[in-house]
C-alpha cells in the first residue's frame, strides 16, 4: 500500500465528521458513532491492530469521556447554583458597568479571564466557564461558544500550569538518543524544555495578536443584526491592547521564568490593565454595539438553558460577594495545579490505576480528586450554596438541571474519544505500519521538505482536532517534529515549539471540546457549524505562525 493511501484511509474518520457534523449539519451524537465504527473497521481491516490493544484504547476512551463529561457536569452545577441565587445577575450587572458593549464584555471574559483559567486548570475548563458567563450576559449560546473556544487558543500551549510543554512534550522527547544529542550540543534537558516554552511563547505572538480581533469580528459577522466583520474590526485598537496586554507578560514569563506560569500570570495581569482602562472608556469604539433582539434572532443560535433577569423585589447582592465562587475556584485551581505543593501530590495520590489493561500497554487511571469538575467545580457549588443561604429547593433544581443537560453530551463524547484513542493506537500491529495520525503527518512531510516550517504548525492543529488535547497532540507529534527537524537540518527548538504553538491554535476545532462547550449552553445539534466556522481562525492562525516560522528557520 503506498504511503498516499495509506494517508488517506488514516483521514476518512475525520472526512466524515467533517462531511457529517459540517456539511449535512448532523449532531455529534449522530457523527460520532459512525466516525468511530469507520475508525474501527481501519484499525481492525487495514491496520490489523491487535485486537487487544483496539478493546484498551476504546475503554480508556470511555474513561477520559467520563472525566469530561465530569468536568462539564461541574460546569452546570456551578451556572445553575448562581442562577438559582441571583449571583449571575449581579455578575451581569457589573460587567455592564464596566462596559455594555458586547465586544468588550467578550474579550474581557474569553481572552482575559479564560486564559488565566487555562493556565490554572486547561482541560476545557476555560470554556466550560467562559461561555455559560457569556450566556448570562445576554450571548447568543451559538455565540458564547464560538468566542469562547476562539479565545481559548494562545494559552493553550501553557494550560494546566505548563502541562501541555512540560509533559506533552517532554513526555515524547523523553529519550535516550534525544538527550545524547542535546548532550553533545551542551544543552541540558531542562534548559530544553525551558526553551521550547519560550520559542512557544515568541511564536504565539504574531497569531496572538489577532485572536481578540477575529473573534470579534466573526462575532459581528455571524450574529450581528447588519451581518458586518466592520463593527468588529471598529474595535480593533482596543482588541489589540487587550491582545498586548496578555501577550506581553505572558512571553516574559515564558522567556525568564519557564513554562508553568505564563498564562496564569498573563491572564492577571491582563485584566488588571484591561477592566480599569475599559472601566474609563481607554479605546473603547462611542458607538455601542449589540445583538439584535432575541426575537430576531435564529433558531440554531440558542440552547435549551435560560438565564432569567432577577425578579422584581429580590435583594440586590453586592458583587464582591456574587464573583466569590469564580475567586475560590481560580485560587484552589492554582494551589492545586503548582507540582512544589504538597495538596497537589495528595490529590493525586488518591488514584484508581489499571495498568497493561487487557495485556497491552494501555494504562487507564482515573484521578477523581484532581479532575477540575469535582475540585473545584462540585465542590465550590456547594460552597456557593452555603454562602448564599440557599434553600433546599434551589439546590436541588440546579443539580438536577445539571444531571438532565449532561444526557445529549454523553452519547457523542463516549464515541467521540474512543474514537481518537484507536487512532492514536492503532500502530500496534504486527505490519509494522505508522498508527494513522503517524501516516497522515508523515505523507505531509514528504511532500514539503524544506517548507516543512510552514506547515509543522498545522500538523500541531490536527493533533489537538484528533486529540482533544494539546498535551495528547504533543505527544502522539513531539518526537515527529523533532526527527523532521533532524532531518532537514532545522533548528529543533524551533520546529517543535510550532508543534506546540499548532496544537493550541487547534484546540478551537477539537471535536470533544466543542461537544463539551456545547453542553454548559444547552446547544444541540450545532457542532458542525461551530467546526466549519472556527477551521477560519485555525487557518489564519497556523498560517501566520507557519510564515513566521520560516523566516526564523532559514533567515
Amino acid at each position: 500500500m503506498t504511503d498516499g493511501l495509506l494517508a488517506l484511509l488514516a483521514a476518512l474518520p475525520i472526512f466524515v465528521i467533517f462531511l457529517l457534523m459540517a456539511v449535512l449539519r448532523k449532531p455529534a451524537t449522530v457523527a460520532m458513532p459512525v466516525a468511530f465504527a469507520v475508525t474501527l473497521f481501519l484499525a481492525l481491516f487495514v491496520w490489523n491492530t491487535y485486537p487487544n490493544w483496539v478493546l484498551a484504547a476504546s475503554l480508556n476512551g470511555i474513561v477520559i469521556a467520563f472525566k469530561i463529561l465530569l468536568i462539564v457536569f461541574g460546569a452546570l452545577t456551578l451556572l445553575f447554583t448562581l442562577r438559582e441565587s441571583g449571583a449571575i445577575e449581579t455578575i451581569k450587572q457589573g460587567f455592564t458597568s464596566i462596559s455594555p458593549d458586547k465586544r468588550v464584555q467578550a474579550i474581557i471574559i474569553t481572552w482575559l479571564f479564560g486564559s488565566f483559567l487555562e493556565g490554572a486548570a486547561g482541560f476545557g475548563t476555560p470554556a466550560a466557564i467562559a461561555a455559560p458567563l457569556l450566556l448570562s450576559l445576554g450571548f447568543p449560546a451559538l455565540a458564547a461558544v464560538m468566542v469562547a473556544l476562539i479565545a481559548n487558543s494562545t494559552a493553550v500551549s501553557f494550560g494546566a500550569v505548563g502541562t501541555s510543554t512540560i509533559i506533552g512534550v517532554g513526555t515524547s522527547l523523553d529519550l535516550p538518543q534525544v538527550q545524547s544529542a542535546l548532550a553533545e550540543q551542551g544543552i541540558g534537558w531542562e534548559s530544553f524544555i525551558h526553551q521550547i516554552g519560550a520559542w512557544s511563547a515568541i511564536q504565539h505572538l504574531a497569531p496572538g495578536i489577532v485572536v481578540p480581533l477575529l473573534m470579534i469580528a466573526m462575532m459581528t459577522k455571524f450574529f450581528g443584526e447588519n451581518r458586518s466583520f466592520r463593527e468588529g474590526l471598529a474595535i480593533w485598537p482596543f482588541a489589540i491592547f487587550a491582545a498586548l496586554s496578555f501577550l506581553i507578560p505572558y512571553t516574559l514569563v515564558a522567556v525568564f521564568l519557564g513554562p508553568e506560569f505564563p498564562s496564569v500570570i498573563g491572564g492577571l495581569a491582563g485584566m488588571a490593565i484591561v477592566i480599569p482602562a475599559a472601566r474609563k472608556g481607554f479605546l473603547v469604539p462611542k458607538e455601542r454595539w449589540e445583538f439584535p433582539e432575541p426575537s430576531q434572532w435564529e433558531k440554531n443560535w440558542m440552547g435549551n438553558i435560560t438565564i432569567a433577569p432577577a425578579t422584581e423585589g429580590q435583594k440586590q447582592m453586592p458583587l464582591a460577594k456574587a464573583w466569590l465562587p469564580y475567586v475560590l475556584i481560580g485560587i484552589l485551581l492554582v494551589v492545586t495545579r503548582i507540582r512544589t505543593l504538597p495538596i497537589n501530590s495528595w490529590l493525586m495520590s488518591v488514584k484508581a490505576e489499571a495498568t497493561q489493561v487487557f495485556g497491552s500497554g494501555v494504562t487507564i487511571d482515573f484521578d477523581p480528586l484532581y479532575n477540575p469538575g469535582i475540585i473545584p467545580f462540585m465542590l465550590i457549588s456547594l460552597v456557593a450554596a452555603w454562602i448564599y443561604g440557599m434553600s433546599r429547593k434551589q439546590v436541588s433544581t440546579a443539580w438536577s438541571e445539571a444531571v438532565l443537560r449532561i444526557k445529549g453530551p454523553a452519547i457523542a463524547l463516549v464515541f467521540a474519544v474512543p474514537m481518537v484513542r484507536l487512532m492514536m493506537q492503532s500502530g500496534n500491529n504486527p505490519l509494522d505500519m505508522a498508527g494513522m495520525p503517524l501516516a497522515m503527518a508523515q505523507f505531509m512531510a514528504g511532500m514539503v521538505q524544506g517548507a516543512w516550517p510552514f506547515v509543522a504548525p498545522f500538523v500541531g492543529a490536527l493533533g489537538s482536532f484528533i486529540a482533544g488535547s494539546n498535551t495528547v497532540a504533543n505527544m502522539l507529534f513531539g518526537l515527529f517534529q523533532y526527527s523532521m527537524a533532524e532531518q532537514t537540518g532545522l533548528p529543533a527548538v524551533i520546529i517543535v515549539s510550532l508543534q506546540n504553538v499548532g496544537g493550541g491554535i487547534g484546540n478551537m476545532i477539537a471535536v470533544h471540546n466543542i461537544i463539551a462547550a456545547c453542553a454548559t449552553v444547552g446547544l444541540v445539534g450545532v457542532e458542525g457549524i461551530l467546526l466549519k466556522r472556527n477551521l477560519i481562525p485555525v487557518l489564519i492562525m497556523a498560517t501566520i505562525a507557519g510564515v513566521v516560522a520560516l523566516f526564523l528557520s532559514y533567515i
